[in-house]
């Protein structure tokens, strides 16, 4: 098993000097209908919710993907039971975002647009992080890596279609939301093989389960423009 789960560390402490890479966001696909070039802010609101809400589900069903071929290559059962144990947090952990399906439906829109955009924004650095980790795998295959930089990617252009859907549905100019805790993501060099390996397999067992949680806080926010009072 150690030819598959080894890790090459030489050159990790360039991880701690990393820079961070998508300080300008990509913007979603905005063309319109004939299909001619489009900036975000000048379509409808519906229709970037719409799509907003696509790139969440996509997003979601690829970290899903993500999630399961890593365990297939990487993860023997045992290692899995006890990562469901709870023995590994997730890093959005201490967001203020709630769990409970009745806390969630006692959000203001204005929570779930901010809650959407705090767990996209702490996902950013950390999938930096996973790409180069990934690489250095033995085995690891193409369709792993590729899913991983796709995801990255996404949610750099996810990112950037809230914040300008937060501008449209809440008249907010300016952005006060972005999460930052010191430690809440930490380099460590100094990990064992299998510690290395379990740490990406909570990576990406906690980026799909927080890729639900803004699909569903996004479906909740299109189901009150359309029928308020039936949003289960």
């Amino acid at each position: 098993m150690h030819n598959v789960l080894c890790v090459l560390q030489q050159g990790l402490w360039a991880l701690l000097l990393w820079p961070h890479l998508f300080t300008v966001s990509v913007p979603l696909d905005c063309r319109d209908d004939q299909a001619s070039l489009a900036r975000c802010p000048s379509i409808s609101q519906e229709k970037l919710l719409d799509r907003v809400i696509h790139h969440a589900e996509l997003i979601y069903r690829v970290s899903e993907e993500s999630c399961s071929l890593f365990e297939e290559m990487f993860i023997p059962l045992p290692l899995r039971l006890q990562s469901n144990q709870g023995g590994y947090a997730c890093i959005t952990k201490a967001l203020p975002i709630p769990s409970s399906k009745s806390e969630i439906q006692q959000l203001s829109d204005k929570w779930l647009l901010h809650s959407v955009l705090m767990l996209v924004q702490s996902w950013i650095e950390p999938l930096v992080y996973l790409q180069m980790t990934l690489d250095r795998y033995d085995h690891a295959p193409d369709m792993l890596l590729n899913k991983t930089k796709w995801v990255s990617e996404k949610l750099i252009s996810l990112e950037q279609g809230v914040v300008v859907l937060i501008k449209k549905m809440l008249d907010e100019g300016t952005m006060t939301t972005t999460y930052s805790e010191q430690g809440a993501f930490q380099y460590d060099v100094q990990l064992e093989m299998l510690e290395y390996v379990m740490r990406d397999y909570t990576l990406l067992t906690c980026l799909k389960k927080d890729a639900h949680k803004m699909e569903t806080f996004l479906k909740l926010l299109k189901c009150r423009q359309t029928d308020k009072y039936n949003c289960a």
